[in-house]
């Protein structure tokens, strides 16, 4: 008797446990980040993640794994556990531009298959910067000197496939230009090429290069929105400033490995957008011109498919190809 009743408490000890244990999150959170420290995507999850951290009460492990046009830390989100405790940035390059400019083998997983939305965050876009060592001072003089040093211009970018590299290729079709796209690690590395003056332009995410742009480090003259930037109102449109129709954006928010719990993916969706309507977050977003954007993990999700089609409309028109 005495056993059985030691048995039946030991059960309820285990009980209480799970009970316990069902709270989530109840150790710290590994966020991998597919790109460079330093760069725009690895800004605006920090941002994120520092509100994620004072809500949940749990540390967020951020973790950069740069390479291969996202894949290499897109591909260890796909791989991780799928409990919680691994999710990772993904954006427009990972979800969308990938499916048609990388070849197959060179992705070893299917973003639609392999990962589970939790949620949007931001939008930004593209400023088109120049080294201060090149005798431009706008998109038409750029255009004018492009034409006439055919091959001589190089655009540095954060990476293949990124809104920079093509946001460059959609630029040369457009404008009938001939500039050499060298894709870089990250964007931290091409803009300090571009301060060095070793590359000549750059089409880089207003988040990363607009602190280089104020201090004069590096001359902005285009952004790739369909209005001016209300932080650089005296710099114009690409579109207005002498290439008609042009406009590219990008985008990012969080995945987890396919086979999450639904209870987890509700929870951060949750988190992310309370994070979201923080008046510390908004102002931050604000100040590097990152725009907060929130929803379900179906609108993130039906999103991405929608901006799969443009994007490979764009690699399709451009003939971008991976360098």
């Amino acid at each position: 008797m005495n056993r059985i009743l030691l048995s039946m408490g030991a059960l309820s000890l285990l009980g209480a446990a799970g009970g316990a244990q069902a709270e989530y999150p109840e150790r710290p959170i590994r966020l991998i980040i597919p790109s460079a420290a330093g760069g725009s995507p690895d800004v605006v999850t920090r941002i994120l993640a520092l509100e994620l951290v004072k809500q949940m009460g749990q540390q967020i492990v951020i973790d950069n794994r740069p390479g291969a046009s996202y894949t290499i830390g897109t591909d260890m989100i796909v791989r991780a556990n799928p409990d919680g405790y691994t999710i990772g940035y993904a954006n427009v390059v990972s979800l969308a531009i990938n499916k048609s400019l990388l070849p197959k083998a060179q992705q070893p997983y299917d973003p639609d298959k392999d990962l589970v939305s939790l949620g949007q965050f931001l939008s930004t876009y593209n400023m088109l910067a120049v080294t201060n060592a090149l005798p431009v001072k706008s998109v038409r003089e750029l255009i004018d000197y492009a034409r006439q040093n055919p091959g001589k211009l190089t655009n540095a970018s954060g990476g293949n496939g990124t809104t920079g590299h093509l946001g460059g290729e959609l630029f040369k079709i457009m404008t009938g230009t001939q500039i050499v796209h060298v894709p870089y690690k990250g964007s931290p590395q091409g803009i300090s090429d571009l301060i060095g003056g070793q590359v000549q332009l750059m089409f880089d995410n207003l988040t990363s290069i607009s602190p280089h742009v104020r201090s004069g480090k590096v001359r902005g003259i285009g952004v790739s929105s369909a209005k001016r930037s209300p932080i650089f109102p005296d710099i114009p449109t690409i579109a207005e400033a002498g290439v008609p129709g042009y406009e590219t954006n990008a985008w990012g928010g969080l995945v987890a490995p396919v086979g999450t719990p639904k209870a987890i993916v509700t929870r951060l969706n949750s988190e992310v957008n309370k994070a979201l309507r923080s008046t510390a977050l908004k102002d931050r977003y604000a100040a590097i011109e990152a725009e907060p954007v929130g929803g379900t993990p179906e609108e993130f999700s039906a999103f991405a498919r929608k901006e799969t089609a443009k994007w490979a409309d764009v690699v399709k028109k451009s003939g971008a190809k991976l360098d």
